[in-house]
Parts: C-alpha cells; structure tokens; sequence
C-alpha cells in the first residue's frame, strides 16, 4: 500500500470517536506517569495527533520530555499527544495497549493509557494477585477491581484521568504480565460489577488481613453497611501473614519529624483488634497520633498493618504484627483459600461484602 494513503487511513481511523456515552462507558484512563521529566517511547508505526488535530509521525524510539508547561519532541513544543501504534507501545520498559496521551502538568509528565475496560483488568490481574491461583480467586480479583474501577470512574468524571497505576488506587503494570489464565479470569465475568441497592460499591481490598477484616468506619471516618468487618481465618497461610521490622528511634524521629524520641505506647484496640493510635514519648512529651496515619507515615510496606505490638529496647523499635495493608474488604489470601475449599467467586465476593450482589453493567447505565 501507498505510504501516504496508509498514512491517511491512519489519521481517519485514528481521528474517528464513537459517541460520547458509548466511549465513557467503555474507555478507562490510567495515570502511568506523574511525576517524570522524560520518558523514551518504542512502538511500531506510532502516529500522534497533536492538541489541534495534526498529525505527527514519530520515529520507532521517541523522547518526550517536559518544559515551559509543554511536551517537548524533536525540537517541538506541544500541549497535547495523542498517540497510537500498531500494537502495544513501550513507556520506558513497560508496554501498554491503547492510547496514550501525554501533556505537562505540575511541572512533569503526565501520561494517560486510555484503553477499554476489560482490557485494563487483564493488566490488573498479575499486578495484584497471581494468575495462578484458583480461578474462582482470580475471578473475584477480577470483578472486584472492575468494580472498583467503574466505581472510582463515576467519581472522577471529567477529571484527566480516573485511576492511578499504583497502589494509591490498584497497581497496573501494562500489556507485559497479561496471560491466558488472567483474560479468562476477566472475560467469564464480563461486565460485572458489585453492588449495593444497584450502585457499584466502593470496591477496597487487600493483600491479607491477619484474621480480621476491618470496619472502613476505623480507617477512613465512613461507616459502609458492606465494609463491616468480618471473620478471616482464610489467610493464615498467606504472604505477610505475620511479620517483623526493627527500626533505630533515630530513623523513626526523622520520619516522622520529631526530636528525642525514647518510648513508643499503643493504644487500646478497636472491634477488630486493631490500634486506634500511637503514642509517642519525645523531648518535647507525649505526641499521640491515629495508627492508620502513623503506619503511611512510616511506610505502609514497612508498618504493614495496624495489628502490631511495639518493643523498645536501646535505642531501637521492634514491630511484630499480623496482615498487609488497611484490612478493608476482600483479604485476597483469604479468597485464594476459600476457592481452594470450593466456594465460587460471587460466595466469596459477598462473604467480604456483606448486603452487596452481582450485576451487569447495563448498555445504558452511563458509566
């Protein structure tokens, strides 16, 4: 084929948009960059369209970095690329299928991977759990994360993006840890989401929850009828069901700006076993403050839940607790053992989410 006419039937096909309500409903979009100056792109055929339509041929490797609020590409200052490729594109090492669009904000890059829905949560899969564990456990990762996806999508309406890629809403590492175990985890829960009197719930989860699952209303201020906490004694054999980590005071001090820090004191704790806050002596007296906050503060991979008990001794804190992560909703250990015992995805997903049921996202739900 003519490379001109290729090219036009690229621009055509690329400029070409379904209805507004049709492409949100279908469309998610993913912030996989926040914070970069720079970022390398590797692609086969990969064509941009520019903020005023224009289109822009890029080599097979591009550059696009940041300036003046601007993208810069070979010398040329854009606001806005859009762009395509004849298959899955390379951000740096990783690949993503879709579009990508990358503009300046706040003085560094921000890409955008805007794909369709299921195929984001194939991407989702592997970056949360295993695609290997049992399918009914994979099916609940699946609808789950939709759930949460569509859910986090209604309330970011008009915003740039509606997820991150990261843990601050659900880890997405792209087209590369995509397998057939993961599609089919996906595609045979197609379309549906978690509800509760027909709204997609807000859909929280975690890596294993020590035997407890936590109430939201400890955490976050916000008492949901479906995140109550409930038994889990599921997880026993999970990653990070039990752990330790010892930190010098002095480490601590500079974390969590304080000075003369010698003594640590927890508070009682809540329903769920967990501490409500802690309490720590200084040179300057006691500084109480909120488990939840003092764990994100320390590091949430470091303080891995607030089931913890403290010891103190010259000069260094060591931390035992139980569980990984905030405790709210699916413990997703628990739900890989509960499939092993025989239970289907939806009796899992409505044991940690009580009152909640499964439905299909209608043609006309406008989300």
């Amino acid at each position: 084929m003519n490379k001109f006419l290729f090219l036009i039937i690229a621009i055509v096909a690329f400029s070409y948009s379904a209805p507004v309500s049709a492409v949100e409903r279908d469309l998610i979009r993913v912030a996989i960059s926040r914070t970069a100056d720079s970022v390398t792109l590797q692609g086969d055929g990969m064509l941009a369209l520019r903020e005023t339509g224009t289109a822009v041929v890029l080599p097979p490797t591009a550059t696009v970095s940041v300036g003046h609020g601007q993208i810069i590409l070979d010398g040329t200052a854009y606001r806005r690329l859009r762009i395509t490729a004849a298959g899955p594109i390379k951000v740096n090492t990783k690949s993503y299928r879709g579009v990508l669009e990358l503009s300046a904000s706040s003085g560094a890059l921000l890409v955008i991977n805007e794909l369709p829905l299921e195929e984001y949560l194939v991407g989702v899969i592997n970056s949360e759990i295993s695609s290997t564990w049992p399918m009914e456990s994979v099916k609940a990762q699946a609808v789950i994360a939709r759930t949460y996806a569509v859910a986090k999508r209604i309330e970011r309406h008009g915003s740039p993006y509606h997820l991150e890629a990261t843990v601050m809403d659900q880890v997405y590492a792209g087209s590369d840890l995509e397998d057939s175990r993961a599609a089919r985890g996906v595609y045979e829960t197609a379309g549906q989401v978690l509800t509760y009197h027909g709204k997609p719930i807000q859909a929280f989860y975690h890596a294993t929850c020590g035997g407890k699952t936590e109430d939201s209303a400890h955490v976050w201020g916000a008492a949901l009828p479906y995140l109550q906490g409930v038994d889990c004694q599921y997880c026993a054999l999970g990653n990070s069901n039990t752990w330790e980590q010892s930190l010098p005071l002095s480490r601590l001090e500079s974390i969590l700006k304080l000075s003369g820090l010698s003594d640590i004191r927890l508070s009682p704790r809540n329903s769920r076993g967990r501490l409500k806050t802690v309490s720590l002596s200084t040179s300057r007296g006691l500084v109480t403050m909120p488990a939840t906050k003092f764990r994100m503060t320390v590091g949430s991979t470091v303080i891995k839940s607030t089931n913890f008990t403290v010891r103190v001794d010259d000069g260094t804190a060591f931390f035992s607790g139980s569980g990984y992560g905030h405790g709210v909703g699916l413990c997703q250990w628990g739900a890989k053992q509960r499939a092993l015992d025989g239970f289907s995805y939806s009796e899992i997903l409505t044991y940690y989410y009580p009152g909640t049921e499964l439905r299909i996202l209608a043609p006309d739900a406008g989300i």
